[in-house]
């Protein structure tokens, strides 16, 4: 594994153990060169899975992405860490048991959607404001109040 302090290629692994949702392997590694320590996680991978964008370009499948985008929309939301990382687990694991190797962005934006609709209404409107594109204060405030009368029901 290459050291992200030094580019070195040669890291020893000091300490493994499965994440606590069991869905990845973390690993504690130590730069042979610099001596840095840094962490690494192995997961599954099913197969190779192409996202198809809305532009029509393809791109390799990026659980990274998802990542970013749920920790956007959750940050300082108070949602502990592994709620998220299981709810990026999960819509890996939607994707992965369609049995299909290509997939629209639009159909992740989706799965994100309806999981953070899920987990909290402020980080659902947050990722819904930038998936869906509003442009102006009215768009807020038109999800915003469909969301809030889809929680009376």
């Amino acid at each position: 594994m290459r050291c992200p302090f030094c580019a070195h290629d040669d890291s020893q692994v000091k300490d493994s153990r499965p994440t606590e949702d069991n869905t990845a392997i973390r690993r504690r590694r130590q730069c042979d060169s610099c001596g840095a320590r840094f962490t690494t996680f192995e997961r599954v991978q099913l197969r190779e899975i192409t996202v198809i964008k809305s532009n029509d370009a393809r791109e390799p499948f990026d659980r990274a992405k998802i990542d970013q985008s749920v920790a956007l929309a959750c940050r300082k939301r108070g949602i502990a860490q592994e709620r998220l990382d299981q709810l990026v687990s999960g819509i890996q694991r939607q994707i992965e048991t369609l049995g299909e190797s290509e997939i629209p962005s639009k159909a992740i934006g989706e799965m994100v959607m309806e999981g953070l609709h899920q987990l909290d209404a402020v980080a659902y409107i947050r990722f819904a404001s930038v998936y869906r594109d509003f442009s102006e204060a009215r768009d807020f405030e038109e999800f915003a109040g469909a969301v809030q009368d889809a929680g009376k029901n």
